[in-house]
């Protein structure tokens, strides 16, 4: 098959909606091995695959994360609660990715973080597999498992930080998403229950017992939820308070062990 051009991908991506086909043409092309996995990529884009499933990976504080079809596609204003906990907790040593997806946020704290521990978790055995890889290069450790029953014991009470990016869409509001979430990512990923929070409430009201003294728990939430969510860590014993990026839309409650 002769090689695609730029301009013909760009037309073809652009014929099919695509908002930034110049940025997404460049990214196939350079992501494709040969001409034959260029086109069938381009194919891929043009029925509506997330850009992110057709290249398999997705950028995330700089790493290159990979990801498959039925897993979470990390966003990018996720990369705010990363900075917040590297801002939080400079020095942890240990470190716990909850509901962790790809593994992007864990991966993106080893990466900041010296020699750290890292363990990750996730209901999903397709996330699971993805995280292992992601997690491999900074000897990270991936369980499979309900929230914290997939943890090792051993862990409870010395956890640094303790970042849960929680589903925390309302089951109501879940058929509003855009299709490239709706029909790519799995429910489990995106439902938080009636109000979004009910994964919330499960974290916060276990996560003291999780944390060593001075660890911070950091979940990310809406700007309507996240005054609820700051009365829900507080009523687990933590010292809460929220961090805002308008910016980037990224609303994180941050809860601290006295």
């Amino acid at each position: 098959m002769p090689l695609l051009s730029l301009t013909s991908v760009v037309t073809a991506l652009r014929a099919a909606g695509c908002v930034f086909a110049e940025d997404e043409s460049e990214l196939i092309l350079s992501t494709a091995r040969t001409p034959d996995e260029a086109a069938a990529m381009v194919d891929r884009r043009v029925a509506g695959l997330p850009l992110e499933l057709v290249l398999g990976w997705a950028e995330f504080a700089g790493l290159r994360i990979t990801v498959e079809p039925g897993v979470f596609v990390p966003r990018r204003r996720t990369e705010y609660l990363v900075e917040q906990a590297l801002a939080t907790a400079p020095g942890a040593r240990l470190v716990v990715d909850l509901c962790c997806g790809s593994g992007a946020v864990g991966a993106a704290l080893a990466a900041s973080l010296d020699g750290v521990e890292l363990h990750a978790a996730d209901i999903d055995p397709v996330a699971v597999r993805c995280a292992r890889g992601n997690l491999a290069p900074h000897g990270g450790h991936a369980h499979r498992g309900d929230l914290f029953a997939a943890l090792p014991e051993g862990l409870r009470g010395r956890v640094d930080i303790l970042a849960a990016n929680v589903p925390y869409v309302p089951t109501g509001e879940v058929p509003l998403l855009p299709s490239e979430a709706r029909d790519h990512e799995p429910l489990v990923a995106l439902d938080g229950g009636e109000d979004g929070l009910d994964v919330l409430r499960r974290v916060a009201a276990e996560a003291p017992d999780w944390l060593a003294p001075g660890g911070c728990l950091l979940v990310e939430t809406s700007r309507r939820q996240a005054p609820l969510a700051l009365a829900t860590f507080r009523r687990a014993g933590l010292t809460a308070r929220t961090a805002v990026s308008e910016e980037r839309h990224a609303h994180v409650v941050i809860g601290t062990r006295p």
